[in-house]
Formats: structure tokens, sequence, C-alpha cells
């Protein structure tokens, strides 16, 4: 590299991708694709997807692309050859790219598959954006600790978090009251019990308001992913666990609410369009252009808010109660449901025994040892996979 490219580089971001390929990481590419004088991509990755790595590599032309199934290393070589972009498989490939030096992670690898290259991006005391609300489900002590000793910056990509981080008063925190996650409520929002027992994977994914990923839209559905929210809020902001409500908010406007001891309530609101927070991370501490669509409040016209229903969807139960309990309690809930919803997307399952396969793993015995507090990463991971043993079980039972 001459000079001249490398004080051309310390003018902008460098940074890399992890799940280049999903929802999350192709909104990121978009908004780095309309500001390619801002950006340096370093690495892309993706799980499966080679098909679609190629073609994002082949446009944003990183320095590395890396598919995390090993046996596509040959298909992602021959897409690339020619390009000058090196190419690498395997879940330590990803770990490794994770690892290269950069300003700014985006960590969109969906589920607890995504903690080892999170970790290895916080390490290096990188910007990490936080689009895996796993990681923070299941380490999130370790992972903020973590981020403290080596000076990397946590920022949130999902919509309500980051609309938290934008009104949370970070310099008084004692001032804040609580916070308030809104969900849409999904699908099901009004269904019965009755009439959820028979809705399908197709109705389930079909979100109302977002286009997302196949098994955040079953969470959405379900209510589970507000619940692994509230976990994860726990660990991003200086709150105590009674300190964060939910609200159901149908229209997706309203993306989260900080209540101060004045009686203010300030709210962040804009249309429900993923690259709104991601553009806010990417370009933190400023503010950078985003194509999304301006907020029109008179065309609304009305915002509605209601309280959650526990009975109709357990899952926020389930969560609050895991956060409550600590230790190892959140790993192993999001352990089981990830089990859960691909039985359930498998057609292995109905939609009514996704939270039923996951109380029962907390419950088992086999669990009881996992409940303590878990010391690091290694019990971490040791805790998800028995509980995946365990709700792997239970789902061959309940077919």
């Amino acid at each position: 590299m001459t000079q001249a490219a490398a004080i051309a580089l310390r003018e902008v971001k460098r940074v890399t991708i992890l799940g280049a390929t999903g929802s999350v990481g192709r909104n990121t590419l978009d908004l780095i694709a309309r500001n390619r004088e801002s950006f340096y991509v370093e690495a892309l990755t993706a799980h499966r997807d080679c098909d679609g790595l190629i073609a994002l590599a082949r446009q944003i032309q990183p320095q590395l692309a890396v598919i995390g199934d090993a046996s596509l290393y040959e298909r992602l070589s021959e897409g690339l050859a020619g390009t000058g972009i090196a190419c690498a498989a395997g879940a330590d490939a990803i770990v490794a790219a994770a690892e290269r030096p950069v300003d700014w992670i985006m960590a969109a690898i969906v589920g607890a598959a995504g903690l080892a290259a999170t970790i290895a991006g916080v390490k290096q005391g990188a910007q990490i954006a936080i689009a895996n609300k796993e990681c923070l489900v299941c380490a999130g002590e370790y992972l903020t600790t973590l981020a403290r000793e080596r000076g990397a910056k946590l920022l949130p990509v999902d919509s309500e978090h980051n609309a938290i981080f934008q009104v949370f008063d970070q310099q008084r925190p004692e001032t804040v009251e609580k916070i308030i996650l809104t969900a849409s409520g999904g699908p099901f929002r009004t269904f019965s019990r009755a009439q959820m027992r028979d809705v399908t994977p197709e109705q389930a994914v079909a979100h109302p308001n977002w286009d997302m990923g196949a098994k955040i839209s079953v969470d959405s559905a379900t209510c589970m992913n507000k619940g692994l929210e509230l976990i994860e809020a726990y660990h991003l902001f200086p709150v105590a666990a009674e300190q964060i409500d939910i609200l159901i908010h149908p229209q997706s406007v309203v993306h989260s609410l900080v209540s101060y001891i004045d009686g203010s309530v300030l709210a962040q609101m804009g249309s429900p369009d993923m690259r709104t927070p991601i553009a806010y991370t990417l370009s933190w501490p400023t503010r950078m252009v985003a194509p999304v669509s301006r907020l029109d409040l008179a065309e609304i016209a009305q915002l509605t808010f209601e309280a959650p229903d526990f009975g109709r969807f357990p899952a926020l139960k389930l969560a609050r109660d895991s956060l409550l309990q600590g230790g190892g309690a959140p790993a192993i809930l999001n352990a089981a449901n990830e089990m859960a919803v691909a039985g359930f997307l498998n057609g292995q399952i109905g939609f009514l025994t996704i939270s039923d396969i996951v109380a029962a793993t907390l419950e088992d015995r086999e669990m009881v040892e996992w409940l303590r507090p878990l010391n690091d990463v290694q019990e971490i991971i040791a805790a998800d996979q028995q509980a995946r043993r365990v709700a792997k079980a239970r789902l061959e039972r309940a077919q």
C-alpha cells in the first residue's frame, strides 16, 4: 500500500460486515454503496448464501470474503476468481475476519452462532454495531465487561434499542425513571390462543411492518423477540430489570421511549426502515443521510398503544423470568428458543409448542446445574449446547 493510499484510508471508516447477506447486512451495504467515499470495506461474511456473498463482494470489492460453510469454499473461490478478493471458509475463518483491524463491525450473524465473531471484534476495540441480540442475551455481562476493558463501543442496531440510545441521557442515568420498549405485536396480535394453534410458518414470517429473516419474524410472532430485547436492554443501559417496560404499538412509528424522573417522556420516531438505526450506528457520533421514507404524522393520523398480553404470549414472561433469575437462564432460554423456532419452521411442531419447548427446557432437571452464574465464555457455550440437546429431545417427543 502506498503512503498516499494509507493516508486516504485514515480519512474513511474501515468496516467489516458479519452476516452480509441477511436483511441487516444488505441494508448496511446499501448505505455504504451510497457513500463509497466514506467507507472502506475490509471483509464480508455469510453462512451459506454463497451466491449472495459473491454478488455483494463483486459489487462492494472488500479485501476478504468468508463463507461459514467450509464445503462452499471452492464455489466462493471460483465465483470471485480474477477479482483480487481473498477468500476463506469455515467458522474459524469468520472469527479471523472479525479480528482484522477495522473501525466498525456490523455484528449481524443470526443467533448464538455469532457470539465468537462478536467477541473477536470487541477484543480489538472496534465500534460494534450489535444487530445480534442473542450475543447480549447469552453473554451480556461478559461482553459489556470486555467492551469496557478493550475500549470497544457497543452500538445497538435493533430499532428499539437504537431509539433508546438516541434519547437516553448517558451523562445522568440517575434521572431515568424507566425505559419503554415498543413492540408491533406481530402478525397474531389480535389472535386468540385457539386461532394461533393452527397458524403456519408462512403466516408467522409475514411481519406486518418490517422486512426481516424467518427466525426473527417468528420470534416477533411469539413475542419472544421482545423478551430477548428486554434482556438485551438490561445489558445495554444502566437500569434495573424492574425499570424496563414493554408497550404494544402496532404502527411501529414510536420505536421506544425513555421516561424521566420529572415526568418527561422522550421518544424516537421514524418510518419502519432498518436503514435509519443502521445509519445512526454507521456514522456515530454524527448522522448521515439515509434514503428512507420521511415520517408524515398527519398522513398516519393515529398512533395506538396497548399493554402486552402475557397470557396469550407466554414468551414474554419466560424472558422476564429468565432475566430475573440470572445465571445461565437467559442462555438456556435463547438456545431452547432457537431450537424450537427451527422445529416450527421445519414443520416438526405447532406454533404454540414453541414456548412450551422453551419452558420445559428451562425446567428440565438436566439444566439445573447451568442455572448458576456462568463465569466465562466456555461455560456459556457449554450451557447453550446442553440446552440445545435437551430442547432437541423434547422436540422429538412433541412430534
